[in-house]
């Protein structure tokens, strides 16, 4: 019996900006697939392009994997630290006559284009070095020997068998003038030597797949399986880019999601189980396959991450959704100092929050020493014949002693039916005096939380207004 090989998916992004939605999603579906099987997660960060990688877009990608709770197994591996291997590979390439120097300049590359082009060919390399037998120069390339025969097949795990023939497939450069390898070549050489055994990657990687099959063959590598995702387009059908909204996963927590909700989302973009829509992670570690990836490409949809957003927050534990929004607190100005008032804030609030940005939003009354009231339900509310319902309310309020939801909505029906009036009166002026809002928490969860001796000052300040007006 063989051996049963440890599954190895591996997500490698260039750090050349801010992780985006797309690559965000990639990384799931790796992580998600080496969880289910017990394998491993590798993260390589692939910075050979040394002109446009940065230490700050590593650490946005770092930051925003380990904020969505994909750790990773092992790395992350710095490619470019990786380029004396990848040269050695070359040099072995070179030495068995499976890859050759090329010394065509930029501008004979685009003339030799153009006119393949003009003449209705494909405009690949037409192998003018490929048998000249040259030397290194200082802005010489090195490309791969790729067979002109033949058919290379694709076993996708996702689209299933795709054929390329060798003939459609030009020289690639493996090695550029400056020393550093390309893309697909440092790619295979990475991915064999860490042993990854499954490609997981956007669709937009499929042409490659076939040129790195055939240098996987070249080195006598064992060749990994490979799945190309559907990419991610936005409501007009076209690829998701800026115009639809923010595509940097970061950008979605500034905005108060929950990594939670996020991961949920993603993993329903081109993944289904029946008509699941909620999937703690457990449960997607546990479903998930790719044989349930679909081959079409998904359509982002910002209201429905919203409407996801809004049950995470109702759902989460209380002292947890405490700690995600205290920072979004903090950076509204607001004294968080107070655990307990604090906790009563977030459960008065989190019924009605889409995100922790709105919740904060939502809770300025709070925290306000002196409110600005709704012209409107002020003008409505904050008048003289209401005046003697509130200072019955602030008379008797420091007198009570069932201070609970149910005891305060006894004590104001009662102030209501000694007063002869409807509950409305009361509790719609005294929103106003409370809150300057005409819709806020329940009336009974507002007092609880700000206290009487604040609920008494806000009703006198409220008071002063009217005999003010």
């Amino acid at each position: 019996m063989s051996e049963i090989k440890e599954i190895r998916t591996r997500f490698a992004p260039s750090p050349t900006g801010f992780l985006h939605i797309g690559g965000a999603r990639t990384a799931l579906f790796n992580w998600l697939y080496s969880r289910h099987n017990k394998g491993k997660f590798i993260l390589r960060i692939e910075d050979t392009d040394q002109m446009r990688s940065t230490e700050e877009s590593t650490r946005a990608i770092l930051d925003a994997m380990t904020w969505l709770g994909l750790n990773w197994d092992e790395g992350p591996f710095f490619q470019a630290q990786r380029v004396d291997i990848h040269r050695s590979m070359v040099e072995k390439l070179v030495e068995e006559g499976k890859a050759y120097f090329c010394t065509c300049t930029p501008e004979e590359l685009e003339e030799k284009r153009k006119r393949a082009l003009a003449e209705g060919r494909k405009p690949k390399y037409d192998g003018t070095c490929r048998d000249k037998n040259l030397s290194r120069t200082k802005n010489s390339v090195v490309r791969f020997r790729s067979p002109d025969v033949g058919v290379t097949i694709v076993h996708d795990l996702i689209k299933g068998k795709i054929a390329f023939e060798n003939d459609e497939l030009d020289d690639l450069i493996i090695e550029r003038s400056d020393g550093y390898p390309t893309y697909n070549f440092a790619v295979v050489i990475d991915d064999a030597l860490m042993k990854i055994t499954h490609v997981i990657r956007g669709d937009d990687h499929v042409n490659n797949t076939p040129r790195q099959i055939l240098l996987y063959e070249a080195l006598g590598y064992d060749i990994p399986e490979f799945g190309h995702v559907p990419m991610i387009l936005g409501a007009d059908k076209t690829r998701l880019s800026k115009r639809h909204g923010a595509t940097s996963v970061m950008a979605y927590k500034e905005m108060g999601y929950l990594p939670e909700a996020l991961v949920n989302y993603l993993v329903r973009l081109g993944w289904a189980h029946g008509d699941q829509e909620i999937f703690s992670m457990n449960a997607l570690i546990d479903l998930f396959s790719l044989a349930a990836v679909g081959k079409s490409a998904a359509v982002f949809n910002p209201d429905k991450l919203l409407w996801l957003n809004q049950h995470y927050i109702k759902e989460y534990p209380r002292e947890k959704l405490v700690e995600e929004v205290n920072p979004v607190f903090v950076k509204s100005g607001y004294d968080t100092s107070n655990d307990d008032f604090i906790n009563h804030v977030v459960s008065d609030l989190r019924t009605r929050s889409k995100t922790l940005v709105d919740m904060a939003q939502s809770a300025d009354f709070y925290f306000k020493s002196e409110l600005e009231y709704d012209q409107e339900g002020a003008e409505k509310f904050l008048r003289p014949e209401f005046a003697g319902h509130l200072k019955k309310v602030a008379e008797k309020l420091s007198g009570l002693q069932d201070y609970t939801k149910q005891g305060i909505e006894d004590f104001l029906r009662s102030i209501a039916e000694k007063n002869n009036t409807k509950l409305k009166f009361i509790a719609q002026p005294l929103r106003i005096a409370l809150t300057g809002k005409t819709v806020s928490p329940g009336i009974d969860d507002v007092m609880i939380t700000l206290g009487k001796e604040k609920v008494i000052e806000r009703i006198e300040r409220a008071l002063a207004y009217i005999d003010y007006k």
